[in-house]
């Protein structure tokens, strides 16, 4: 569809043809260039919102993102199928300011032969018309074209942009009459084809003209509707081609996910076609599906817009992140920086910025969400800070580090990271006059904000800490001078707003309030629906759950399942809403919950079918799976009939899987929340997952009994804003749900407000929109019909879009204008004048809402009824101590290694630093062994060491067990014990024994020929002395070796020296009593320990009595020990019996005598 555009200079757009139930896609096209605009009413893509004084087009997507011209017509000219001869494949040059012409020449020699066409390939519309399409050009020309061009800042509307990358492509002389327009575009029904039989510049009011088929989702395209409805005003002679062309056109888009696919012209000669122009998106969340096909494709931001290193650097973090980090910057110079938790929240905190006069000191737009881990956040706020610090403003800067409230990530821990890079950066942020403004709620944020508060102590940085008793934009009046700072309330020291229950009892407490104020309690007290009953019927129902429903939670979430007992047993329900659980990757087992202080177990199945058929009262399923198998698993839900809701909470599920799931849901009558949701909560019910927060956050927002207030979001961080707001400003929440922030929801807005309508308790509906789609002109034309009649409360954020020059990828794949209509501001005029309560911003929605509840209760309609302290529910251990409000006596104590951060570390230093650092398994075993990173000869000597005891042949001992063991089919495990088990005082623990032997000889200040006449009055062996086979006239090689380096790099070889004079007493007496490999490590490491600096007298003695040195042979050993197993099994050696030869058999002493 294709609207027609009317404009003038210093005029906005005026649209002359609009249909809500086609208008799904819009092309403008102008000179020889192609202007498109994303999906219209009701489906979401990204954000085309146009001022024709400039032609500013917005673009917010998170999954549809354009793709270059080039790439697009790659994808065409390799996966097309089609009996259609498509000419000039491939025939395409990139040029940018460091292309070698000759190279280019070389690589595609039909540029000095053919006519070229040259433009640029940025995501320009309007080309022709701003003079920046060449054509019918040689070699030369296109060279003279491109020189006051390449590299030159250009206009486009507002955006200022440099042109860096043009595409030249062969010239097609044709006719008029062989030009043709193709568009294929996805909307939540199916996928619309457009085919129009005059293409080109002129082609004007397309929507007018074009014919279109739709191909509904799960069907499939046939050539016969194709040549009947699309190419009915087609030449007959160009019919098959055209038919051919476009089914290959079509399984090509669907094949590669795209979401939008225009070719204008397409020219069909008499047997051959040529693609001229293309625009094309893609489904980016599609990429694990088609990486094979796509392989490594680059998005290209818009024009305007400059593709900042740090932008890509936050994308790689994001892209190894099961978080969500965004970064786009606006403007680098500019004073007003935010750091913003959820995605929801950031769009408002623009808004707010933007509405207060600060549009054009806005540096930047982003968020971080999804519980980041500390050193997530850490990257991620030194990357802010580092950019806000590079220039000075006269004015000084301002840092807003926003959110709503958490609904399970916790906040001190995102927090320390943030307190890490502020603590980094003090000394440029104090130069720069930073002042930072702090508002954020959820698990844990009461910590958060005091070490917020506290650096700001200790660094002198003015920081200014507010919690959930603020209003969420608040701060940013502060910021900017409209508002005094407020004086910073008293933060509590932890969350634990919540008590143990003193009682003794283990029952679930009886509820402690009617289930709403001003119902007559009907609902709640109804027993739960038969699932056979609702089986028959495919109506969505209007209540969707009560004080029964039971549920079964997909994946393995034992955080959120216990989130959901706690909000039960809070809600003084009788049994756990979850049922059991299901888990492909493990077995059939149980998993250990909290009911209050009770202990019980919850089944977990391996399969669904098991799961259903055992629970068969389970009528909503909440999905936790993931993005990649939240489909299958989803479609595998939807074939139990007794299944009545299904949350998916996954976020990038590719948005054609979505549309099947939708219409398989619609078709059984089963309600989708999500996907890209938290879910949703019924205040004394149910709720979703991690909906609401932790259980300080459902008592401060009263979620544990319902009120009389329902609203509906997108946003699950602004969901729970919204509790807050409601909490705080009426009776409470009676049910919420956040529909999810992808293009295609699997429920709208217009469904739960009908729902909330035919509910009796709910007497007034809260509405968050958002800029995009046109699903709010549905709910103003209820409004209008009378099927609304409740007060109804609305707010659409995204009001900033419009003020920006290039496009920005909002939080949601979903917050998207495609037209003047869809637009935050004209929705929230809109519902206005339909009868809708709006404020004039955000920051006034919490007095709006006021304002309409208490008419409310002074009509009648709602009376409030006497508010009844919840019952007490007992704090998780793992929490508490989190908290810092219990300690506990560790079981194990370890002082070498911790795994816990966002990186290994070795006796406190990371490991990158160990590979940096080049220590080697030396430096490493010094590490872990010692605590301490040891001079670089000493590491060289212990790698020394673990080289010369690696083996000594088959015949000892140790190796001769590994052997024995391998050959008797052992595990490797198995053998290695078995070799490691015979080393001893005999075999192989010579090391400490003789460093213990030497030492206490040298330090009781014995001559070596005392020591020695001392150990044969004794009648003891002098350890490390003697070799079976090496003696002073056939020297060990490896004592040799290790003797060189030792005298040669050791500051000094005390002990040594000693032990190698007691060598020369013993060898004087045999020959054989040489100072072996064993001796000669045991009292070399004594000097080691002794003389490099690192340790006391009494830690290197320490080491020695503790077994360190034995350490040294067992571990170089275990490498021979292994390769002696590892060659038995590659020789394939059977079974090893000893022979008897070997062995002499003789009677017992008794018997020969």
């Amino acid at each position: 569809m294709v609207l027609k555009l009317e404009f003038h200079a210093s005029e906005t757009l005026h649209v002359s043809a609009l249909s809500v139930k086609y208008l799904n896609r819009c092309s403008f096209f102008c000179s020889n260039a192609l202007f498109s605009m994303g999906p219209f009413p009701g489906e979401i893509s990204d954000v085309r919102v146009m001022e024709m004084t400039s032609l500013v087009v917005y673009s917010i997507s998170m999954s549809a993102k354009a793709i270059s011209e080039q790439t697009g017509k790659e994808f065409l000219y390799k996966y097309i199928c089609t009996t259609a001869v498509v000419q000039n494949r491939f025939r395409y040059a990139n040029v940018t300011a460091a292309t070698d012409w000759g190279q280019l020449v070389q690589d595609h020699p039909w540029l000095l032969t053919e006519r070229l066409v040259v433009k640029p390939d940025q995501l320009i519309k309007r080309r022709g018309k701003l003079g920046l399409v060449g054509v019918d050009l040689d070699l030369q020309g296109v060279k003279e074209w491109l020189k006051p061009r390449l590299m030159k800042e250009t206009l486009v509307g507002k955006a200022k942009g440099f042109l860096k990358n043009f595409l030249i492509e062969p010239f097609v002389p044709h006719k008029q009459e062989e030009e043709f327009y193709v568009c294929i575009y996805a909307a939540r029904e199916g996928d619309y084809l457009l085919f129009h039989h005059e293409g080109g510049v002129d082609v004007g009011d397309v929507d007018s003209k074009a014919q279109k088929l739709l191909v509904g989702v799960n069907e499939k395209l046939h050539p016969d509707p194709i040549r009947q409805k699309l190419l009915s005003h087609a030449p007959a002679a160009k019919k098959d081609m055209l038919s051919s062309f476009l089914m290959g056109l079509f399984n090509l888009y669907e094949d590669l996910y795209f979401t939008y696919l225009e070719i204008n012209p397409l020219v069909v000669s008499q047997d051959e076609v040529y693609v001229l122009d293309m625009a094309a998106k893609i489904d980016a969340t599609a990429d694990y599906l088609c990486k094979a096909k796509w392989g490594d494709v680059e998005f290209p931001p818009p024009f305007g817009r400059e593709a900042y290193p740090e932008e890509a650097y936050i994308a790689d973090l994001d892209a190894k992140s099961g978080a969500s980090l965004k970064l786009t910057l606006l403007n680098p110079h500019g004073r007003i920086w935010t750091m913003v938790a959820g995605g929801g929240a950031s769009v408002v905190y623009s808004d707010t910025i933007c509405d207060l006069g600060g549009v054009n000191d806005l540096a930047n737009y982003g968020e971080y969400s999804g519980a980041p881990s500390e050193q997530q956040t850490y990257d991620y706020a030194k990357t802010i800070l580092s950019l806000m610090t590079r220039e000075k403003h006269p004015d000084g800067k301002v840092l807003i580090i926003g959110g709503s409230i958490a609904n399970f990530t916790n906040v001190a821990a995102t927090f320390k990271g943030i307190v890490r890079a502020i603590r980094d950066y003090q000394v440029p942020l104090k130069e720069h006059e930073v002042t930072i403004f702090v508002r954020r709620g959820g698990p844990n944020y009461q910590e958060g904000l005091r070490v917020m508060g506290e650096v700001g102590k200790t660094t002198g940085i003015p920081i200014h800490v507010f919690g959930t008793e603020t209003h969420m934009t608040a701060i940013v009046g502060m910021a900017l001078g409209h508002r005094p700072i407020a004086s910073e309330p008293r933060v509590a020291v932890h969350t634990a707003n919540f008590l143990l229950n003193t009682s003794g009892s283990t029952s679930t407490p009886a509820s402690s309030r009617s289930d709403s104020f001003s119902d007559a309690r009907s609902e709640a007290g109804a027993p739960p629906a038969r699932p056979g009953a609702s089986a028959v019927s495919t109506a969505k129902a209007t209540t969707l759950f009560n004080r029964h429903t039971k549920a079964i939670v997909w994946g393995m979430q034992t955080r959120a399942v216990q989130g959901m007992l706690d909000f039960d047993y809070v809600c003084s329900r009788n049994e756990p809403s979850v049922t059991a659980m299901v888990y492909p990757f493990t077995g059939d087992h149980k998993q250990k919950f909290y009911w209050g202080h009770k202990e019980i177990l919850l089944p977990v199945y391996k399969n669904m079918s098991d799961a259903m058929k055992k629970h068969p009262e389970v009528d909503v399923l909440i999905s936790f799976a993931s993005l990649r198998s939240a489909y299958d698993s989803t479609m595998e839900t939807l074939q139990y009939a007794q299944i009545r809701t299904i949350a998916i909470i996954a976020e990038g599920i590719p948005e054609a899987l979505t549309r099947k799931i939708i219409k398989t849901a619609d078709e059984k009558g089963v309600t989708i929340i999500g996907p890209a949701t938290v879910g949703g909560i019924k205040p004394g019910c149910f709720k979703i997952g991690n909906t609401g927060g932790m259980l300080d956050n459902i008592l401060a927002s009263k979620l544990y009994r319902p009120g009389s207030v329902a609203y509906v979001s997108r946003s699950g961080g602004m969901s729970n804003e919204l509790n807050n707001i409601i909490s705080r400003t009426t009776d409470g929440v009676y049910e919420g749900v956040a529909i999810g922030g992808d293009r295609y929801p699997g429920s709208v807005f217009m469904d739960h407000v009908l729902r909330y309508q035919d509910t009796p308790a709910v007497k007034m509906i809260v509405l968050l929109g958002e800029i995009g789609g046109t699903e709010e002109y549905k709910i103003c034309q209820g409004i209008k019909e009378g099927r609304i009649s409740k007060p109804v409360v609305c707010w659409c954020i995204g009001t900033c879009a419009t003020m920006f020059s290039s496009e920005v990828q909002f939080g949601h794949a979903g917050a998207c204008a495609n037209q003047a209509s869809e637009t935050a501001v004209a929705k929230n005029k809109a519902l206005g004048e339909a009868g809708a309560f709006v404020p004039k911003s955000f920051d006034e929605l919490g007095e709006v809402i006021k304002s309409v509840y208490d008419d409310l209760v002074n009509r009648g309609v709602i009376l409030p009824a006497k508010e009844v302290p919840p019952p007490a529910v007992p704090m998780d251990y793992s929490w508490a101590r989190e908290l810092g409000l219990i300690r506990k006596p560790a079981s194990f104590m370890t002082s070498i290694c911790d795994e816990r951060g966002q990186e290994l570390i070795y006796a406190g230093m990371p490991i990158t630093e160990v590979f940096k650092s080049e220590l080697g398994l030396g430096g490493t075993l010094g590490l872990l062994w010692f605590q301490r990173r040891l001079p670089r000869y000493a590491c060289q000597f212990i790698e020394m060491c673990l080289m010369v005891t690696a083996d000594h042949g088959p015949a000892v001992s140790g190796a001769h067990n590994t052997i024995v063991c391998a050959r008797a089919g052992k595990d490797l495990i198995s053998s290695l014990t078995s070799g490691l088990l015979t080393i001893g005082d005999r075999f192989g623990g010579a090391l400490d024994a003789a460093a213990k032997q030497f030492s206490s000889a040298f330090d009781s200040g014995l001559l070596p020929m005392e020591f020695v006449n001392k150990m044969k009055k004794d009648g003891k062996l002098i350890m490390g002395i003697g070799h079976r086979v090496k003696s002073i006239n056939n020297p060990d090689m490896r004592v040799q070796i290790l003797k060189e380096f030792v005298t040669q790099h050791f500051p000094s070889t005390q002990l040594l020296d000693y032990a190698l004079d007691v060598e020369k007493i013993t060898t004087s007496k045999k020959p054989n009593l040489i100072l072996n490999v064993d001796g000669f490590i045991g009292v070399a490491f004594v000097d080691l320990l002794r003389v490099c600096g690192g340790f006391t007298r009494d830690e290197a003695d320490e080491f020695v009595e503790i077994g360190a040195l034995n350490g040294i042979f067992v571990l170089g050993r275990s490498m021979g020990f292994i390769g002696h197993y590892l060659d038995q099994k590659r020789l394939k050696q059977g079974l090893y019996r000893h022979p008897w030869d070997d062995i002499s058999y003789v009677l017992p002493e008794h018997m020969s005598m």
